[in-house]
């Protein structure tokens, strides 16, 4: 951007959050076409097993996506027109979302600016009489801080909701995130850790509500396809709720069949990964993710240095530029809910301070499975040239 050969030459642009896609992933979508069956069936059904075993849950349904989870779990809970659901302002717009598609009203509580995590402290501020449920979102792979949430949940007769986007491997005291609360919602879009291309899941320890959203997931009806047209011979179906068309269908399963067969190969090369930045940008004008809290397992899905803007003679959108010149993709998580254009009308600019200070300063780095060293080099390298060319001189 300010002149000289990029970092990675031209036709090497690193992309950011390039999925991890290999031989096993390809065959399964080919073994889908091969048994001309590629909407929802046994390989959806398989891929449900294998992550429930995975995440050691009684229960779990594949969905279209993780909003798709998201709005399903809200109203397996009962959220519906009148009630308030209280989510973070730190995140991606499909939480609040999903709330506002049942009805309800977000109500939304600023994060923390180290963990990016909303905590009991916050929430509890945001309580009142109408409030039916807490929406959690584990921030980058890190685990709120469960405990007192699940306590204040309790104690009030709230709901909790996991939004796991991040957060496939997560664990904290103990337990899979996702397990923690009443119901956990996982994303597979083709970012994620584990990617079936679009896609989601969600996790529940109840086998009433299981059987709700895998209802409320295939438009309402009795039986899906495969139960009608299988081996066993057609059977009729009824429709007993007005559903949603949020099923998986199973070319998207058995991507996900073969991602779930290498995830934890994958989160062992992000860690070193995870370390090569630590110790490479340490001493750059940014403030660099903190570590993974005691009793939990950080998934790793995102490395979001905060940059010291007061230092820098340059804004948080000049840095993403100026990588991108360098060849490097990089990405923004998040702008908060409330600033989006949607939603500047429900809440105003300063309400939320700890999330827009995030917001204006974070960004975050490759961080897939197969980043070799080369790649990371390069990206240390990249921010490197960047952050020390635009320090503001004293």
């Amino acid at each position: 951007m300010a002149g000289g050969a990029p970092v990675r030459p031209p036709g090497r642009f690193l992309v950011f959050g390039a999925p991890v896609i290999g031989e096993a992933e390809i065959a399964g979508v080919v073994d889908c076409l091969r048994r001309r069956w590629i909407g929802t069936g046994p390989k959806a059904q398989e891929f449900e097993q294998e992550f429930a075993r995975y995440k050691r849950a009684p229960h779990a349904v594949a969905v279209s996506s993780g909003t798709a989870a998201l709005h399903l779990a809200l109203l397996a809970m009962g959220v519906g027109p009148g009630d308030e659901v209280i989510a973070s302002a730190m995140t991606f717009c499909s939480a609040v979302n999903a709330v506002v598609h049942t009805g309800a009203t977000p109500v939304l509580a600023d994060c923390d600016r180290r963990s990016f995590n909303i905590g009991a402290d916050r929430i509890v501020e945001r309580i009142n009489d109408r409030t039916k449920a807490i929406m959690v979102v584990h921030m980058c792979g890190r685990c709120c801080d469960m405990g007192p949430i699940m306590e204040l949940a309790r104690a009030r007769g709230l709901v909790v909701i996991e939004d796991c986007a991040h957060a496939i491997e997560a664990e904290y005291h103990g337990t899979p995130a996702g397990l923690i609360g009443d119901i956990g919602c996982f994303s597979f879009y083709a970012t994620k850790n584990l990617t079936t291309a679009e896609g989601g899941m969600v996790l529940t320890r109840d086998a009433s509500v299981a059987c709700e959203i895998k209802t409320l997931a295939n438009q309402g009806m009795s039986a899906d396809a495969w139960g009608r047209f299988s081996d066993d011979g057609y059977r009729h179906y009824t429709v007993v709720r007005a559903g949603f068309k949020y099923n998986m269908p199973d070319i998207h399963a058995g991507i996900g069949l073969a991602q779930l067969r290498r995830l934890e190969q994958h989160a062992a090369r992000r860690v070193e990964i995870w370390r090569r930045y630590n110790e490479r940008l340490s001493d750059l004008p940014c403030v660099l993710p903190p570590a993974e809290e005691p009793r939990t397992r950080h998934a790793r899905h995102l490395y979001t240095p905060l940059l010291e803007l007061e230092k820098l003679s340059i804004t948080r959108d000049q840095v993403l530029e100026a990588l991108a010149a360098e060849n490097i993709g990089a990405g923004v998580h998040f702008i908060p809910v409330h600033r989006h254009l949607y939603y500047r009308s429900f809440w105003r600019k300063g309400e939320f301070p700890n999330a827009e200070f995030i917001g204006e300063r974070t960004l975050s780095l490759p961080l897939a499975g197969d980043l070799d060293d080369e790649d990371v080099e390069d990206v240390c390298r990249a921010l490197r040239r960047i952050l020390t060319y635009y320090v503001r001189r004293k």
